[in-house]
């Protein structure tokens, strides 16, 4: 038996990357997988992967954490549809590198609206579907720089400023839902090699060695650790680092 068998959840930003790799490494776990994401095509490529590997067919919700009437029709398509989720992935993100030139204001305000106001709105809409869980877990994708005295490295003060509210968005939503079912959890990766379950690397990865740079594996290892620990604790903040592309790499 998989260790996710009947549970429901949803991924948000998994037309690709990392909220990919998560996605279909849940329904390999027997998850019924509800992708969110920008780019319907997107949506589409990895349902096939779902589909292909599984029989299973995934969800697929179109939408922009960016924008709040986006959020508000997502919300409704799933609620619509599912009478409870198990698990809500906060993984929908806007990358912004560091730039000598000044970042525009729609790159700005989408890089901390997706992640920050996006997510939060989301996970607050869907939170009736998880309290209707024997089992809810929110897990937000944060980053190590989003930790405390963390280095800016290559990535923008917008980004940086952006992961470090998802970690006291997470912290905070332990807080607040102490006295229920549902446990926050928040995994920080480092810069990662972007590796799927459908690449031949996926496989070679437990070969790496130190310093080598950690994978989309690593992390998708991680999260899934983390949501099958027994109920009674939580890991709150994990911390995946490497030498390479780490808080002090």
């Amino acid at each position: 038996m998989t260790p996710l068998n009947g549970t429901t959840a949803v991924i948000t930003g998994a037309g690709r990357g990392l909220g990919a790799a998560l996605a279909i490494t849940l329904a390999d776990a027997g998850a019924q997988v509800i992708l969110c994401a920008r780019s319907e095509q997107a949506l589409a490529q990895v349902a096939a992967i779902i589909a292909k590997r599984t029989g299973q067919t995934a969800g697929q919700v179109i939408v922009d954490l960016a924008d709040n009437t986006s959020i508000k029709q997502a919300v409704a398509n799933i609620t619509a549809k599912y009478q409870h989720i198990d698990l809500l992935i906060n993984n929908g993100a806007m990358w912004l590198e560091a730039s000598d030139a000044p970042h525009s204001e729609d790159e700005i305000f989408g890089t901390i609206n997706a992640a920050v106001t996006g997510s939060y709105l989301m996970t607050q809409s869907l939170l009736p579907l998880l309290k209707n869980s024997k089992r809810p877990d929110i897990v937000t994708i944060g980053s190590i720089s989003g930790l405390p005295n963390a280095p800016l490295h290559s990535v923008s003060v917008p980004f940086y400023a952006a992961k470090h509210a998802q970690a006291a968005l997470a912290s905070g939503l332990q807080q607040i839902l102490r006295d229920t079912p549902i446990r926050s959890l928040c995994v920080h990766p480092p810069y990662l090699d972007d590796v799927s379950p459908e690449d031949a690397a996926w496989e070679q990865v437990s070969e790496r060695q130190k310093g080598e740079q950690a994978t989309n594996r690593d992390i998708c290892e991680a999260v899934l650790f983390a949501i099958t620990r027994p109920r009674h604790i939580t890991l709150s903040s994990i911390v995946v680092d490497s030498d390479s592309g780490g808080l002090f790499g």
